[in-house]
């Protein structure tokens, strides 16, 4: 059974029906993306249903990566019938080109971790240790050049196991 949705919620129930903190919900109200529609006699806020809209866009627009700054853009832009979706289009490239250099940036780190680790006994002399050495910057750090899929590096590090990888 769909619950159905109140004309007016609190912020309380906003909250909870989107999944966020009331403190959330003030954070977003300072930073002007949600305004609560009116106040009740008693002093609480009072939202509609094109609030909780509007916070759900946000939230959507969180999730794709979207700065508050540029979802405050995104909201201005998704009522501008005549230049509106040009320039969503352009704030979302703008973002798409942004995360591909953060995607290459880590590619970069995990590809010079990922050698490291693999230089590593995990066990020994802490003086020996590769990754400690290029950390304190006693060694260059290795080259960045990806040699695995994105996949093959997300699985759980192997336990070592001590009998035979170090000197005792």
């Amino acid at each position: 059974m769909v619950t159905p949705i109140p004309h007016s919620f609190t912020i309380g129930a906003l909250a909870e029906r989107a999944g966020v903190s009331i403190d959330t919900l003030r954070y977003y109200e300072r930073e002007g993306l949600l305004v609560a529609e009116r106040r009740s006699a008693s002093g609480f806020r009072a939202y509609n249903s094109q609030s909780l809209e509007r916070l759900q866009f946000i939230l959507r627009a969180k999730e794709l990566g979207f700065a508050l700054q540029e979802i405050r853009e995104l909201l201005h832009a998704s009522t501008d019938q005549d230049h509106g979706v040009e320039r969503v289009k352009q704030r979302a490239q703008q973002r798409l080109y942004s995360v591909n250099q953060q995607l290459a940036a880590l590619t970069v780190v995990r590809d010079r971790l990922e050698k490291l680790v693999d230089a590593c006994p995990g066990c020994g002399d802490p003086e020996c240790c590769p990754i400690l050495a290029a950390i304190k910057g006693n060694e260059e750090l290795p080259p960045a050049t990806s040699t695995q899929t994105p996949a093959a590096s997300t699985q759980a590090p192997a336990k070592l196991s001590k009998s035979g990888c170090c000197a005792a």
